[in-house]
């Protein structure tokens, strides 16, 4: 048990911290409907990392990181300049979707020209959280610290924008200005996370938790608790699959996610389902003559 939580509890903790600050920011990308722009964020800063590795310089410097930041700022400006192509009929889930094909594409290319650069690539999907270290989690609290303050002063405009646009475009908000700031700290924790935890783990905390909570309330506070307490669960579950069939813990904490969600989906439907009867009940003993008249109708 001791050899378990020596080597399980600083990834579990690290798992904690990000599902703490993606798990919130995914119920925003939920909302504005922009499911990918997240995996597009953290290719870009993928590609940033890469180009960085490309010349030498290793992905956990600091110098490695204000690369993959400037990259993510990138995506960001994009995606905040272009909010509103929906007016000339193309989505911006299309523009994502080509940021994150673009970049994944222009991450082999100049993979292919680095040294152990198939290895690297590898290493950006699936991250390296089993050796996170102590302080590296300190550093990660500190950023999401400063991070989760910023998105905390600037709430109302965050959260109505991404719940109520209408609103916002009605009182001539600058919202791609918004947009920018909230993308650039969107990018700041995207390029944190992918530097331990991978482009596919970062991906699963922001998107199934947040997905989990829309399908159970409409209401923000609730969907903040239930997106946190389902995070934490499919981690703690995930790292423990991975301790005890030796399974790559990136992958097993993902496919653990995958799971909840599914578990989520059946668990909402049988709610729904049991909503439903008594609905159904009522209206027939408040109305039984309708209903009898219905039931006896010819198909």
């Amino acid at each position: 048990m001791s050899g378990f939580l020596e080597l399980m509890l600083p990834p579990f903790v690290a798992c904690m911290v990000l599902v703490a600050m993606h798990a919130y920011l995914g119920l925003h990308v939920i909302a504005r409907g922009v499911i990918f722009v997240d995996l597009a964020l953290a290719q870009m800063a993928a590609l940033g990392a890469t180009t960085g590795f490309l010349f030498g310089v290793a992905p956990d410097s600091r110098t490695g990181f204000l690369v993959a930041l400037g990259f993510a700022m990138l995506g960001a400006a994009i995606f905040a300049l272009t909010r509103g192509v929906e007016s000339i009929r193309i989505p911006q889930e299309a523009i994502i979707g080509i940021v994150y094909i673009v970049a994944s594409a222009a991450a082999i290319l100049v993979a292919d020209r680095a040294p152990r650069g198939a290895e690297h690539i590898k290493d950006m999907l699936s991250g390296s959280i089993l050796w996170v270290g102590w302080p590296t989690i300190v550093e990660i609290t500190a950023a999401y610290l400063v991070v989760g303050v910023f998105q905390y002063l600037c709430r109302h405009r965050f959260l109505t924008i991404s719940f109520d646009p209408g609103r916002a475009f009605g009182e001539r908000w600058s919202v791609r200005l918004w947009d920018f700031l909230f993308y650039a700290s969107f990018g700041l924790v995207i390029t944190i996370s992918v530097t331990v935890a991978g482009v596919l783990m970062v991906f699963t905390f922001l998107v199934v938790p947040a997905v989990i909570a829309f399908l159970f309330t409409e209401r923000q506070r609730w969907m903040a608790v239930i997106s946190w307490t389902g995070g934490a669960l499919a981690s703690a579950v995930g790292l423990g699959v991975s301790y005890a069939y030796d399974f790559p813990t990136g992958p097993a904490i993902v496919c653990t996610f995958g799971l909840l969600l599914l578990l989520a989906w059946i668990a909402g439907q049988l709610l729904r389902a049991r909503r439903q009867v008594p609905a159904v009940a009522g209206a027939s003993a408040a109305h039984p003559g309708v209903v009898a008249d219905e039931e006896a109708q010819p198909e």
